[in-house]
């Protein structure tokens, strides 16, 4: 199964959750490790989406109780998604669980290993499973997942949401995404978009036969906006509006970086990392398709590096606040629009900021 995972402030499909069912089998399955069983399903998730051809990154779910079962699942996991041909960062690992306060510490180990090997990390089922305030500040450096029935009742049930706009606020301060799954309904998704919710998934968006390359529903709010919640010092992090980066190695042919831009209409940029994912160019999806697009353009560029056709990337760390960011963007009079790479504290692509929503944020 596979859901889109859709931006609501541009209308597009940053990344798609992928869902593995249960092995097929004649007869009753052996017993199995539930530890051993999650990973399984973990890596067969991100196997499916192999011939789908989607360079969007992957949302896969992952139980907390796994991450207390040490290194050797870890690596278990980190081999068999490395497998599918896919980079950490092009993945986003949710961790679902009730988080006993016991295992607290070697969750908290196992999310930083984690976020160490370039996975982006989230927590899921917000507001009705156990997770301590502090996990989410140490565990879930990228986003978090509500529970889809807090997302569905938060229009209908007033005190649900104003629960659902205090983790939004919440979220907003510790620098992280909030994504509201199960949406059934219009109404919910316009609902929640007022709430400040960014990130959605569910029913009303895309039809439970979805795939990668089909067309998504995107309702647009009857009224304006209300504006963001007033905040101390510097105001709003770049943290606050990173997106999922699209990426490639940095010895990509123009031909590769060609389907990746053809199999998603929404893709502004693709960010070419290099073996330790820092970002060494950013390919701008107009111009390089324009230059493509010229006398003979394809014949010259397509089985050529596509860093000849790229540009330096303009990386910001995660923690500089908007208006910084948005005066380094304008710096550049021929790139002031261009893609701006979220890099963490050790020069690692994290996503991609988008300068309008730079502008949309700091207008009065």
């Amino acid at each position: 199964m596979f859901h889109p995972v859709v931006d609501l402030g541009t209308g597009t499909v940053v990344a798609v959750e992928t869902h593995a069912g249960p092995p097929a089998a004649h007869h009753p399955p052996a017993r199995v490790d539930p530890a051993s069983e999650d990973v399984r399903r973990a890596v067969d998730a991100a196997r499916a989406t192999a011939d789908l051809g989607t360079p969007l990154p992957l949302q896969i779910g992952l139980r907390a109780e796994t991450l207390t079962h040490g290194d050797a699942f870890l690596s278990e996991l980190h081999y068999g998604l490395g497998e599918t041909g896919r980079r950490p960062q092009e993945f986003i690992i949710c961790v679902a669980g009730g988080f006993p306060p016991a295992q607290r510490p070697t969750v908290a180990a196992a999310l930083s290993g984690l976020r160490r090997a370039g996975y982006l990390v989230g927590l899921a089922g917000l507001g009705a499973s156990h997770a301590p305030l502090d996990l989410l500040v140490d565990g879930a450096s990228y986003l978090l997942k509500l529970d889809p029935e807090l997302a569905r009742r938060a229009k209908s049930e007033p005190r649900r949401s104003a629960l659902v706009a205090s983790l939004v606020e919440l979220a907003h301060r510790l620098g992280t995404h909030v994504l509201a799954p199960g949406l059934a309904t219009q109404d919910q998704v316009v609902h929640l978009r007022e709430l400040g919710v960014r990130l959605v998934q569910g029913t009303a968006l895309a039809p439970p036969e979805w795939r990668p390359g089909m067309p998504i529903t995107v309702p647009v709010a009857s009224r304006e906006e209300p504006a963001a919640p007033p905040d101390a010092g510097l105001g709003p992090r770049v943290s606050e509006f990173t997106l999922p980066a699209v990426t490639l190695p940095h010895t990509a042919t123009a031909d590769e970086v060609l389907t990746a831009l053809n199999a998603e209409t929404g893709i502004t940029s693709i960010v070419l990392v290099d073996e330790r994912q820092r970002p060494r160019a950013t390919v701008d999806r107009t111009r390089f398709l324009l230059r493509l697009s010229g006398a003979y353009g394809h014949a010259l560029h397509a089985h050529r590096p596509a860093a000849r056709l790229a540009d330096p990337p303009r990386p910001v760390p995660r923690t500089v606040p908007a208006v910084a960011a948005l005066r380094a963007a304008g710096r550049e009079d021929e790139r002031v629009y261009d893609d701006l790479v979220v890099v963490d504290e050790v020069g690692r692509c994290l996503g991609i900021v988008r300068v309008a929503d730079l502008i949309r944020s700091l207008a009065p």
